[in-house]
């Protein structure tokens, strides 16, 4: 209710009651939405009785106070490795020069190597049109489906070096001849190690995984990221490069078209590439840790 006398004027409980329902989830109070916007809280307070009548901008002027934002939302995950702190702390370690608290050698390298799977070839319905003065470039909404592809790439963390080779689609074996084709150049193939960083996909995965590509190739050193921290590898820094200045729009008559820009822009990237600027520390990586300790939810899980 208002402060008596006082038009417009809310007491405190009432603002605050407000705010603690707008950081409900809606299904806790049995209404059948997954986030709450604005006009939706207005509309439940005066539903539940809180208040007789309120405006929705004072709603959200109070919601504001505060940065409550329901309307919004972000995908997130706990890290559910019981070992995550220390397989990422390694491959941090990598990244600045380091195993096993010794400074790698010059001739020792750290590649980071992944699949960047269903590559679609989409052809327009109608012609793509160029920017030009008084318009951006027009896309045709409209597509035919050409096939898909898979791009398999290793980046090499301190010389800014990239092999890749596209697939009809991944797996064992098409992981295998992105190696070969890696290990066969200078100066990988007279190295005296070369560590491997990749994700746990179902190409590269466990022991088996390291037990095979060692025997292949004696000199190499596979080091698996936890399980969900692909965000740890840097390949998928430059995947996203592929995906912003390759694959958006997409617009090709062909999979050859798609698998010749790919290895085409591969080549030219290269020219200009510089390791990347790489920030997260093992101090970052501790100050999550803890941050993260108090959920456990490593514990949660059968």
């Amino acid at each position: 209710m208002h402060v008596p006398g006082v038009p417009g004027i809310f007491p405190p409980q009432v603002v605050a009651d407000v705010k603690a329902l707008a950081c409900e989830l809606p299904s806790s109070s049995g209404v059948p939405l997954s986030r709450y916007s604005t006009s939706e809280i207005t509309r439940e307070v005066i539903a539940t009785g809180l208040v007789k009548t309120v405006s929705f901008s004072s709603v959200w002027r109070w919601l504001n106070e505060d940065a409550i934002r329901p309307w919004r939302h972000r995908m997130w995950i706990f890290p559910r490795d019981p070992d995550f702190e220390a397989k990422a702390a390694r491959v941090l370690d990598l990244y600045h020069g380091i195993w096993q608290g010794q400074r790698l050698g010059p001739d020792e390298y750290v590649l980071s190597a992944d699949e960047k799977t269903s590559i679609q070839a989409r052809l327009r319905v109608h012609q793509t049109v160029p920017p030009d003065s008084n318009h951006p470039m027009l896309v045709e909404h409209e597509y035919e489906r050409k096939g898909a592809l898979a791009y398999l790439a290793a980046w090499d963390v301190h010389r800014a070096k990239l092999f890749g080779r596209c697939e009809s689609k991944t797996g064992i074996e098409p992981f295998n001849r992105l190696l070969e084709q890696g290990m066969r150049q200078q100066p990988y193939c007279d190295a005296k190690r070369v560590f491997l960083i990749t994700d746990n996909g179902s190409s590269h995965r466990g022991q088996t995984c390291v037990d095979r590509l060692t025997r292949a190739f004696p000199t190499l050193v596979p080091v698996h990221l936890p399980v969900h921290a692909s965000w740890l590898n840097q390949i998928e820094i430059y995947f996203s490069i592929v995906q912003r200045k390759i694959l958006t729009p997409n617009d090709f008559e062909s999979l050859l078209a798609v698998e010749t820009r790919l290895l085409a822009f591969q080549q030219r990237y290269e020219e200009i590439a510089q390791p990347f600027d790489w920030k997260f520390t093992r101090q970052d990586l501790l100050n999550l840790m803890d941050k993260l300790s108090v959920h456990q939810p490593w514990k949660k899980v059968a």
